[in-house]
């Protein structure tokens, strides 16, 4: 459980330093992918979650 609580921390960390430090630039990209068509947005998530898990294994082997 506390690797869990660590990654989780890091992941708001990283998440959390682009709006801290460029907020202007931050916001005209999310409203830029709030435009973006609902397959795109899916197709970038999907992107996400399998470069994690791969990471992920590298990370476990």
């Amino acid at each position: 459980m506390p690797g869990l609580l660590t990654v989780l921390a890091v992941v708001f960390i990283i998440e959390g330093l682009l709006p801290a430090l460029f907020p202007n630039k931050w916001r005209a990209y999310i409203q830029q992918l709030a435009s973006q068509p609902s397959g795109t947005i899916r197709a970038i998530g999907f992107f996400m979650v399998f470069i994690g898990a791969v990471l992920l294994l590298i990370v476990q082997s």
